[in-house]
């Protein structure tokens, strides 16, 4: 299993890496799902033996890249590729690309440039980033749809569809789902999606935009018969008091098969919670839950 972080920052040097981090792991990276939790990363290094870039694209500001999938190209031949942000501060993007794996060298190498912010494009056009699912349509055929967490974006699932904009096409993804606590609908900001076959549905973990106690803390759980929807009603899930948990993503390659359990990864921060105190040992890392789908909990969202 291949997995990349963003902005790493290390406990030898004032920054940091700041065009994303990289690791290997087998399918099952820990011994069994129960804290103590030790993962066995085999990190990509640098001479020094540090946590090297991974995804080193020219220019000012950080590399963000994410939408990291392998697709066959029409020989077969599997391609890992991603896509990637250049960003200015304070955290606006300026140019947009693809990328793609170099076995030689053991890092993203530039395939194209898809934007760059000028008078004439201020916006950057959609993107395959984020989350992505493989889906197979009523018709047999099979997509890649791109989300965070709701798909906005598909193209077919081979190599060249996903290298040519032309082939990408523009997807509704909800901006808000209804709230089981009846009060306003939940806003969404980012997420992750995944089918469930214990659910035998379409399931996703996602944080609220602008929640309450934390504004970028509380995370919800929702259902779908269908990645494109309709979703049900979100119910929350996990909540944070003044701190942030941003960008959760999903792990079913951690659930055994036959089991209830859902396994979500988020980052856990200050930042943006104006808490002026950080947790120490955790600020600024991963940290791994674990959602019981069968629990009364969740009855709403399963629509009982």
């Amino acid at each position: 299993m291949f997995q990349l972080w963003g902005d790493t920052l290390f406990a030898h040097y004032p920054l940091g890496v700041f065009d994303m981090t990289g690791a290997t792991t087998g399918p099952q990276p820990m011994k069994a799902p129960e804290p103590p939790l030790r993962p066995e990363f085999d990190y990509f290094r640098d001479a020094g033996q540090r946590p090297r870039g991974m995804v080193p694209v020219p220019g000012e500001g950080p590399t963000w890249a994410s939408g990291l999938i392998s697709v066959p190209d029409q020989s077969g031949k599997p391609r890992l590729v991603c896509s990637w942000n250049k960003i200015k501060p304070p955290l606006e993007p300026w140019q947009t690309g693809l990328a793609v794996w170099n076995e030689e060298k053991s890092v993203f190498d530039p395939l194209k440039t898809v934007w760059t912010k000028s008078d004439e494009h201020p916006k950057s056009p959609p993107l395959p980033e984020g989350h992505v699912v493989r889906w197979t349509d009523a018709e047999g055929k099979s997509w890649l749809l791109f989300g965070d967490p709701f798909p906005y974006l598909k193209c077919p699932d081979r190599f060249e569809a996903w290298a040519d904009p032309a082939s990408w096409e523009k997807l509704d993804a909800p901006k808000s789902l209804k709230n089981a606590g009846g009060g306003s609908p939940v806003k969404v900001h980012r997420g992750g999606m995944t089918w469930s076959p214990w659910r035998k549905r379409w399931v996703t973990v996602f944080t609220q935009d602008m929640g309450s106690p934390s504004a970028y803390g509380e995370i919800w759980y929702a259902e779908a018969p269908s990645p494109l929807g309709p979703w049900g009603t979100a119910v929350k899930i996990l909540t944070h008091e003044d701190y942030t948990f941003y960008n959760p993503v999903l792990h079913p390659e951690f659930t055994p098969e036959g089991s209830p359990l859902l396994y979500f990864e988020g980052t856990y921060t200050r930042t943006f919670s104006g808490n002026p105190q950080p947790t120490p040992r955790y600020e600024y890392n991963q940290v791994l839950y674990r959602l019981d789908l069968e629990v009364d909990g969740l009855a709403a969202a399963r629509g009982e």
